[in-house]
């Protein structure tokens, strides 16, 4: 289509709203991508990927300062954050301008403005309509939220001000226990900071098995990393030298830093999406299980949908509408199938249901959970990593949960996504041959013992 009508009008170039376009115009499909800032979004530029590089330059200075152990000379002298910054932005930049060849190569306009809803079939940007001859898709991200009462400015920060830290802190607070503050603890740590982390609610990582928590609660501890769970915070206060926490229980912490990491809130507010009739609650979008809001030709994807607010959900969202939208009638996602990773070290990551989401959802005596412990995994030796991979399956049935804490098992998830979205028994598992050394077979050793027949495990 010619001028501003396109089958596809896409407001946000984040992960799903590229994806989205990106699939939209494979399938023939003539497409307006908006994005007010940069092409990839909060992903690309201002989370998942810098955070990520972030943590890499945290396990070089970890190795430089253990290189003794594995007889390598090596002394660590401390951290250039500069060219720590030049690094990450050299990742940045080349996934960037991939991304843009991309667009640009599959005829995709890219409109550079604010988008604003106008109407079911429209989206204004500076005063020129963009029509939707098929859909409208809304896919504006999410913002690093606060709490009521905590002002954002000088010593108190979000992860976006984080990441542009010109200094690394001495010491730092971080408010939230979940994904975001547990990886900055991580990397603070490693680059030289002293770091306590106050979660209110009673666990770090509160979304994940309760093992995995336990894990990585006790990994922090010997790291060094001081955790206040069950704990809220009260109040902050602030000088040109430091920030200090008053928290409930009357107990208070200053630091150089306060790192507000209490989640990501939806960002919808000022883009027409009410005023057009939309049905909202609490500023997220609702849709049903296809993505499609209550107003026909809208759908939304990412983190404006309730539910988990992860890059790769929001990507293969993004897919799943472009192909509904062209009438391939892709199957619905199972959110229950996406996996997790948090990127500390050690790492935590999942797929399915927790054994305690398990025993609600099959009943109490209905589920069988087994821990293999990576003390027994030659690889996890050689790197000198602890830590465990729990499996969880309904009883006699298949199984619905992979639960994982240890150096690099992020690495590990694809397997363990696989096993649960195909249902797999443990003995399917069990009989498939797993590489050695790695860590991969970490994962066949658990699904032998599942299966009922251990060999370097007790059953």
């Amino acid at each position: 289509m010619s001028g501003t009508s396109f089958d596809l009008v896409i407001l946000g170039g984040g992960s799903g709203g590229y994806a989205a376009a990106l699939r939209g115009a494979q399938l023939g499909l003539s497409v307006a991508l908006i994005e007010k800032d940069k092409l990839g979004g909060t992903c690309l530029h201002w989370g998942c990927i810098p955070t990520k590089a972030l943590l890499h330059a945290a396990e070089v200075a970890d190795s430089a300062k253990e290189s003794e152990a594995y007889g390598v000379k090596a002394t660590f002298e401390g951290i250039d954050i500069e060219k720590v910054y030049g690094y990450r932005d050299g990742v940045i930049a080349r996934l960037y301008k991939g991304l843009q060849g991309l667009v640009k190569s599959r005829d995709i306009i890219l409109v550079e403005g604010t988008g604003t809803l106008t109407s079911p079939t429209t989206v204004d940007v500076a005063g020129t309509t963009y029509t939707a001859t098929r859909a409208v898709i809304l896919a504006t991200g999410s913002y690093a939220r606060s709490l009521p009462g905590l002002e954002i400015g000088g010593r108190v920060i979000t992860s976006f001000e984080a990441l542009s830290l010109d200094y690394v802190p001495q010491s730092a607070i971080v408010l939230g226990g979940g994904v975001i503050g547990v990886e900055f603890a991580s990397v603070w740590k490693s680059f030289g900071a002293d770091v306590t982390i106050v979660e209110a609610l009673p666990r770090l990582v509160p979304n994940e098995d309760e093992a995995c928590s336990k894990a990585l609660d006790r990994a922090f501890r010997k790291r060094g990393i001081k955790a206040k769970t069950g704990v809220r915070f009260s109040g902050v206060t602030q000088d040109e030298s430091s920030v200090t926490v008053t928290l409930e229980s009357g107990e208070s912490l200053t630091a150089d830093v306060l790192l507000v990491a209490v989640g990501r809130g939806p960002q919808t507010a000022n883009c027409g999406y009410e005023a057009v009739g939309v049905a909202m609650d609490r500023g997220f979008v609702l849709t049903n299980e296809r993505l499609q809001t209550n107003v026909p030709g809208v759908y939304a994807v990412g983190d404006i949908v309730p539910g988990l607010q992860l890059a790769h959900r929001g990507f293969q969202q993004g897919i799943f509408v472009a192909e509904e939208i062209a009438g391939l009638s892709p199957r619905v996602i199972d959110e229950a199938g996406i996996p997790r990773v948090t990127y500390c070290e050690p790492e935590v990551a999942s797929v399915g249901l927790t054994q305690a989401q398990a025993t609600e959802k099959f009943g109490e005596g209905n589920v069988e959970a087994y821990e293999y412990n990576l003390g027994g995994n030659g690889k996890s030796q050689i790197l000198g990593t602890t830590g465990f991979i729990k499996l969880v399956r309904e009883k006699d049935g298949p199984v619905v949960g992979v639960h994982m804490v240890g150096a690099r098992v992020g690495e590990l998830v694809g397997e363990g996504q696989l096993v649960v979205n195909w249902e797999a028994y443990p003995e399917d598992v069990a009989a498939l041959v797993h590489a050695h050394p790695t860590q991969n077979e970490a994962f066949g050793e658990a699904f032998l013992a599942l299966a009922g027949k251990p060999l370097h495990a007790h059953s």
